[in-house]
């Protein structure tokens, strides 16, 4: 969607008086300029804006989170109601199609196999990721930072990378590239190591940066359990936690919990949601601090946190103890305007 277009939307968000969540339009080397459009939709309407998985993509653009923060900051004493949330790990996740040169996809599924087919766009393909790097995640160290996390088709592959593909057929790493999606039919998700640890460390120290895992469904077994997703669906919150509170000592326990809590509740406008208050939801995770972190892995996403004492409690109901589930499913979605939701 053009700018325009998100614009005439959030007038009608704003008419409902919900949020604006976004996956700004660059996370690269445009990204100055992505933050600004966002900006932009939060002085223009007095609704929450909030930008998803902040993170500064490629070496060219590593050391550009605190300038992104001031921006915000600044945003905010002009009445802007504007923030951002952040996952802590170095690599993102995206479909492998992503990293094609724009024009590739335009057409839809179809038409991107058939060009990826035809050698010619293969030639020009590599001639424009030579030129400007990989789309949208700035220049990557090398193909031997791309790894596949989810391959349906070709399931075999998860959890190596392209470089190690490509060497493995004799092939360059475009010609994997374009082999591999036409063999899953465009369907394979990447692990693309990218991000500056500092920038993490920027973004998760900032009083007003919230923390979130991007992720979705996930277990460690049946349909959800398939493939090598990314570490941080298992892992976002316990590492926090383990490591820049417990390790680094980066910022308190208490705001660490609250960004990933009662922070996250206000930006989507919960009601009775986030905080440990008599009357509210008991939506609760009780853990050791010293006895919590994360131990899923890029090889090895499909593991829970560490912490045999571990108890969480949703909606009043236990449905983990000792770190074992106990079967309860008292769980249920949010929605706007239903109980346990913004009104």
């Amino acid at each position: 969607a053009e700018p325009a277009e998100i614009m005439a939307l959030c007038a009608v968000v704003a008419q409902h008086k919900a949020a604006y969540f976004t996956h700004i339009r660059d996370e690269s080397n445009r990204m100055l300029e992505a933050v600004e459009e966002a900006i932009a939709v939060a002085r223009a309407y007095p609704i929450h804006v909030e930008i998803v998985h902040l993170k500064c993509s490629g070496v060219d653009n590593w050391g550009k989170a605190a300038e992104i923060l001031d921006r915000l900051d600044r945003a905010r004493r002009e009445g802007c109601d504007i923030d951002c949330d952040a996952y802590p790990y170095t690599a993102g996740a995206n479909p492998l199609k992503n990293l094609l040169p724009p024009w590739v996809q335009v057409g839809g599924n179809e038409a991107m196999l058939a060009r990826l087919a035809l050698p010619e766009m293969r030639a020009r393909i590599e001639a424009e990721i030579a030129d400007h790097g990989l789309n949208n995640w700035g220049r990557i160290p090398s193909w031997e930072a791309v790894q596949v996390s989810i391959s349906p088709k070709l399931p075999q592959t998860a959890g190596r990378t392209i470089a190690a593909l490509a060497a493995e057929r004799g092939v360059d790493p475009i010609e994997q590239l374009c082999d591999h999606l036409i063999a899953d039919n465009g369907a394979t998700r990447v692990l693309i190591a990218s991000i500056s640890e500092d920038d993490i460390r920027t973004i998760v120290r900032s009083p007003k940066a919230l923390v979130g895992s991007d992720g979705n469904c996930v277990a460690d077994y049946g349909v959800v359990g398939q493939g090598m997703p990314h570490p941080r669906f298992y892992g976002t919150f316990p590492r926090v936690i383990g490591h820049y509170v417990g390790e680094e000592r980066l910022i308190p326990l208490e705001r660490a919990v609250h960004k990933m809590t009662g922070g996250s509740a206000a930006a989507l406008k919960l009601r009775d949601r986030g905080l440990l208050k008599e009357g509210w939801c008991a939506d609760i995770a009780v853990f050791d601090p010293a006895d919590f972190t994360d131990q899923a892995t890029y090889a090895e996403p499909h593991r829970y946190p560490s912490g045999a004492r571990t108890t969480v409690i949703v909606n009043g109901v236990v449905v983990v103890e000792h770190a074992k589930h106990t079967g309860a499913l008292p769980g249920r979605v949010l929605r706007r305007g239903v109980d346990g939701t913004a009104g």
